[in-house]
């Protein structure tokens, strides 16, 4: 078994090994029974277990692993099943959440358990942080996405009408449980969602990460440095994977790099901000496509933009966007961007890194590490423009003629 302490104000483990969904009620009651001097984790305890719909099919059931280990440790258990994708991470689900913590009498001295990725997490943690003004919750991660990022340092939230992640809380869990086997289930294009911010715990603070997933990924079919007609290195949904089983020490040292960030700067007042690299720009890609290009593609996309636009305007060495480029691509994701600046910049003016009248991008300069520069908001436009330029075009979408971008693409 890995494990990695992360020394906030809330202290806690992140345990990585197979067959933890097995183990995770004496897991919990055990760190119960730490937490509170020896008396709090013997006394039975309801915990209510939150996920969507694609997950709770997967391993929430009753004939699956995780709700009779946590019955068999003295819990009583509730199920909460949403349905999937961004558009049910919002307000009315945290809202019917809390309608059944209140209506099974939910206390103080309960849990939550977020079972799934990203999206379970956010919404479970933002309802145990706002729930009776907070109560106990552990991370279950299913997908490789929550593992590395979304379920380690304790922000939760949901998205408003403008723009994602705009409600929302710090609240540190209990214990993250990841149990690798899950990654079998997963499709490739979720995978890939993952390895864009593995991958960027590499660019922000571990070359080796970056070093060793090269080295184990497969040649693709077309040449890895090229792109192809869509941006991505050839054509095979498989091509961008390393071998599952490889991924392991690699998912703990992304989340390592993520635990010294986070004991640092817990609350966002400055390093902290570093793991925002490709967020501002990625978060911007998603409302512009209505969600339907997912969070680790956008974030992929937003690296090489920040990138691009920063060595035009000298701000990283002149080979930085060429690197990430390469890696980036090696691992098959689409870098095309079919939006116009004027819809980004727009989309990324309700970003909540925005302080004033200026935000704070994340610049990076691999192989050297990244640094944060104020831009003012009124510079953003121009920002993003000279990053598009560097990004690879779909002509077929017709979306830019003599240099110029078309959003409506006439």
């Amino acid at each position: 078994m890995i494990t990695i302490h992360v020394n906030t104000a809330r202290e806690y483990d992140v345990l990585l090994a197979d067959g933890l969904r097995s183990q995770a009620g004496e897991l919990i009651r055990e760190d119960l029974y730490r937490r509170r001097g020896g008396s709090g984790g013997k006394e039975a305890r309801q915990i209510c277990v939150v996920s969507d719909q694609t997950v709770s099919d997967l391993f929430g059931g009753r004939e699956q692993t995780l709700i009779p280990a946590l019955e068999e440790a003295g819990f009583r258990v509730t199920t909460f099943v949403f349905a999937d994708g961004e558009d049910h991470k919002r307000m009315e689900t945290v809202e019917s959440l809390l309608d059944h913590l209140t209506a099974h009498h939910f206390t103080r001295t309960d849990l939550i358990v977020a079972l799934g990725g990203g999206i379970p997490g956010d919404v479970a943690g933002f309802a145990a942080a706002i729930y009776l003004r907070g109560i106990d919750f552990v991370q279950i991660p299913t997908s490789l996405l929550a593992a590395v990022d979304s379920s380690v340092g304790g922000k939760t939230g949901v998205n408003l009408p403008a723009g994602k992640n705009l409600a929302g809380a710090f609240h540190q869990p209990n214990l993250v449980l990841f149990d690798p086997s899950v990654l079998k289930t997963l499709p490739p294009d979720r995978l890939q969602d993952g390895m864009a911010e593995l991958l960027k715990a590499g660019f922000i603070g571990d070359p080796e990460i970056l070093r060793t997933a090269m080295d184990l990924q497969e040649p693709t079919a077309a040449d890895p440095g090229t792109p192809g007609q869509n941006g991505a290195a050839g054509s095979d949904a498989e091509s961008f994977l390393v071998r599952r089983e490889a991924l392991l020490p690699l998912i703990a040292r992304a989340i390592d790099v993520k635990r010294r960030i986070v004991e640092e700067d817990e609350r966002e007042s400055g390093s902290r901000k570093l793991l925002n690299l490709g967020h501002t720009v990625g978060h911007a890609i998603e409302r512009c496509s209505d969600y339907r290009l997912s969070h680790g593609k956008a974030v992929a996309q937003g690296m090489l933009l920040v990138a691009e636009a920063a060595a035009r305007r000298r701000l990283c060495r002149e080979g930085c966007p060429k690197t990430i480029r390469q890696i980036l691509t090696r691992f098959g994701f689409d870098l095309c961007c079919p939006f116009s600046p004027e819809d980004l910049a727009e989309a990324a003016a309700s970003d909540k890194k925005i302080r004033g009248e200026t935000i704070t991008l994340v610049i990076p300069d691999y192989p050297g590490p990244c640094r944060l520069e104020s831009l003012p908001v009124s510079e953003l436009e121009g920002f993003i423009r000279d990053g598009l330029e560097g990004l690879p075009v779909d002509v077929s979408e017709g979306l830019i003629r003599d240099g110029v971008y078309h959003s409506d693409g006439d």
